[in-house]
């Protein structure tokens, strides 16, 4: 059963895919993109069976295990939850071209094999830390993908040769709009995230954990201070991209960074 709900996930993600690059390519030729409807109904067909996979993935009695591919898997699936909501009102599909690619990578990631794996306890609030911060995680993802984006379409701007693709985002300042406001939203996150740390987790400065938290802190600090820049000195562009995909890094590899090598490295040696 579990290995017919993978196949069907990839096909859907596949088909997902597929759909987008037809509608991007209508856009180009006609201005009128079809198939939406069949986008919006494939999209939540691969996000309901992606989210049946992580289900089984992590579910352990009676609590739960969130080792490094289950939390790849999770990110990657929020990120895609979020892009589709957001694509609801927003002509982005061109975004879903490097995202779902990144969320079918990751959903298969789970099914290899991994290391250690700790059961995790739930209680005490420890499941509002997790999930605010994997929301937060993930609406960063977004925007770095979103900067990376914005990289591309300004470098075509300015070398006034707009390649295909580029053609079918918004304008630049909506695409700079779009990326603050996930910013902000995810420091927002990612601040209840901390908080709840301290609140309810054992000494976050433990071995384990003092790595994390420290580059959390300073990832934190960078995405609060790109903010502040833009509010205050109007900073955009190449320097807006330049300070996110830095966060950005910090981030990941306080997450998935900690989590690799305590996984493979650590208990391996």
């Amino acid at each position: 059963m579990t290995i017919t709900i993978n196949l069907f996930a990839t096909l859907a993600w596949l088909v997902t895919w597929l759909v987008i690059g037809i509608r991007l390519r209508g856009r180009l030729q006609t201005r009128q993109p079809m198939h939406r409807n069949l986008l919006v109904t494939i999209w939540l067909v691969a996000l309901a069976m992606h989210g049946w996979t992580i289900l089984h993935a992590i579910s352990q009695h009676p609590g739960v295990v969130i080792n490094f591919a289950a939390a790849g898997s999770i990110v990657m699936w929020l990120c895609s939850l979020l892009l589709f909501i957001t694509m609801l009102t927003r002509p982005l599909e061109t975004l879903g071209i490097f995202v779902v690619p990144f969320t079918l990578t990751a959903m298969l990631m789970p099914l290899l094999e991994s290391g250690h794996s700790a059961v995790i306890d739930l209680k005490n609030g420890l499941g509002v830390h997790i999930f605010i911060s994997l929301l937060a995680y993930s609406i960063l993802t977004l925007a770095a993908l979103q900067a990376l984006l914005l990289a591309l379409q300004n470098k075509h701007l300015h070398n006034h040769h707009p390649g295909g693709l580029i053609r079918t985002l918004p304008p630049l300042l909506d695409m700079e709009a779009l990326l603050f406001k996930l910013i902000l939203l995810g420091v927002i996150l990612l601040s209840f995230g901390l908080l709840s740390g301290a609140l309810y987790v054992d000494n976050l400065f433990s071995q384990h954990l003092v790595h994390k938290t420290i580059l959390s802190l300073v990832a934190w600090v960078t995405f609060g201070i790109l903010l502040i820049g833009h509010w205050r000195y109007g900073w955009r562009g190449r320097i807006a991209i330049r300070w996110t995909l830095s966060g950005f890094f910090l981030l990941m590899l306080a997450f998935f960074g900690s989590k690799f090598v305590l996984e493979f490295l650590v208990t391996r040696s």
